[in-house]
């Protein structure tokens, strides 16, 4: 150190003050050790800020502050990935890690390894918030329910294997009525348990041969307990079950969000199981009440329709009452019989015996003759008829021919013309239609010819000048 000598003026070497020299990285790690070994492990209670999700490195690095301070925080990319609880903007929390210092910001900040909501309160807006987002989806709604079937055959249920819970819902479905039972076990509590319960519902949706019942159940237990089933991937596999789902979680006064969603909220396992069958020794109960009502009823029924019928049987009268009126007209009728049919067979003789004697050989010659005369008056009309028709239709078909003979083109080739066929004798009409060699057939009026093409058709819009003394073209 040099110092100035106001006396001399001259420049001189100060004494050295008794104080040790430090670099910036010294200070700055003793810094970071004292501050780990005075704060190893601390938990702090704040209020994240600043958070925006991990970091492209995976890392998270936020605030956690109160009324008048703040302290930088960071959680690594593997303590991350297992943290309990959803970090999020403006949730207090209770942060568990230890004090550090950056040397390279000389800053101090504590490397967060565990993060829970602080206290019921946090927990319960958090809780809130969520119920109030899946409620706007719709998954809330009773519209979507599913009705509990009556009596399944096949049960499944989502619950720990180990607790007390699995064997009071066997023991009280064996009370009321034994079902078979199928156990995906699963935690119940922790941070795997909501990922564990959604992939147990998906799995027994997933089942070539599905349970007819669902029922997930745990025992009671504080709000962070119960948690698991507050989380949004078991919220949605439960709605998304095409199963119908009895959620039994906690004890009566314990509601979580899958209470909402799923198809019946049981208060405790127990009741779920009472929910999910009936007491079998009610059903035989009420089936035996049932049979005997109905067995009464059809004796009540049959005694009813057996009154009735004696009284109708009453009011009518005996059979031989019905049956004597027509036994006397019977005998009556057959009585009168013979009689009747003797003088009916006298009847017909006498008008026998009258109709031959009319039958002579002058009355027979007579008819003949009056016949014979009616039918040649007959026949000389019919002669007549059938003349005047055939006349008719002969001058009909006279006038005809004389018309079709006026019209046929035979009487054209009388004229001088001649009709020109190809040798498949279809009719040609224009020169443009005959090709040089082509066979040919000439029909005149009194025979017909086989000619051969020579030459070449004359120009469009010019006529051919016949050779002399012969003809022009038919067409």
């Amino acid at each position: 150190m040099i110092d100035h000598d106001p006396e001399t003026g001259e420049l001189r070497e100060a004494a050295k003050p008794n104080v040790a020299e430090f670099t910036v990285s010294e200070i700055s790690f003793a810094l970071k050790r004292t501050l780990e070994d005075t704060f190893g492990h601390v938990r702090v209670r704040g209020e994240i800020s600043g958070f925006r999700g991990p970091h492209s490195s995976g890392h998270c690095y936020f605030s956690l502050k109160d009324q008048t301070a703040r302290i930088d925080a960071v959680v690594w990319r593997g303590t991350f990935s297992r943290l309990k609880s959803k970090l999020q903007e403006g949730l207090e929390v209770v942060a568990t890690g230890k004090l550090t210092s950056y040397p390279g910001k000389s800053s101090y900040q504590i490397v967060i390894e565990a993060v829970e909501p602080a206290g019921a309160g946090a927990l319960m807006a958090l809780l809130e918030e969520r119920k109030r987002k899946l409620a706007a989806e719709g998954l809330f709604d009773a519209a979507r329910k599913k009705p509990i079937p009556f009596l399944p055959r096949v049960i499944g249920v989502v619950t720990s294997p180990t607790g007390a819970v699995i064997r009071d819902i066997l023991h009280r479905l064996n009370d009321r009525f034994p079902r078979h039972v199928m156990v995906w076990p699963v935690r119940v509590q922790g941070e795997t348990s909501a990922a564990e319960v959604a992939n147990a519902i998906r799995g027994f949706n997933a089942m070539a041969r599905m349970p007819d019942l669902l029922i997930v159940a745990r025992g009671g237990g504080s709000l962070e307990d119960l948690w698991g089933f507050n989380e949004e991937i078991v919220v949605r596999a439960v709605a998304a079950s095409t199963i119908p789902l009895i959620a039994a979680v906690g004890h009566e006064t314990d509601w979580t969000l899958i209470d909402h969603v799923a198809d019946e909220r049981a208060p405790t396992p127990t009741a779920a199981a009472e929910r999910a069958v009936p007491v079998r020794a009610d059903l035989l109960a009420q089936v035996a009440s049932l049979a005997a009502r109905h067995e009464r009823g059809l004796k009540r029924l049959m005694t009813e329709r057996r009154t009735r019928i004696r009284a109708a049987a009453r009011a009518l009268p005996r059979p031989d009452d019905i049956l004597a009126l027509a036994r006397q007209r019977f005998d009556s009728v057959s009585g009168r019989l013979r009689s009747a049919l003797v003088k009916n067979t006298l009847l017909h003789r006498r008008d026998f015996e009258n109709a031959a004697a009319r039958l002579t050989p002058v009355s027979l010659r007579r008819n003949l003759a009056e016949q014979t005369r009616l039918l040649t008056r007959h026949g000389a009309t019919l002669r007549r008829d059938i003349r005047r028709v055939i006349e008719l239709r002969g001058t009909r078909l006279t006038a005809s021919g004389k018309l079709l003979t006026s019209l046929s083109y035979k009487s054209v080739l009388q004229r001088g013309y001649a009709l020109v066929r190809s040798a498949e004798r279809e009719p040609l009409s224009a020169a443009a239609q005959v090709k040089p060699g082509q066979e040919l057939r000439i029909e005149f009026h009194d025979g017909e010819i086989e000619a051969q093409a020579h030459g070449h058709s004359s120009q469009p819009g010019r006529t051919a000048k016949p050779r002399e003394g012969g003809q022009g073209s038919l067409f």
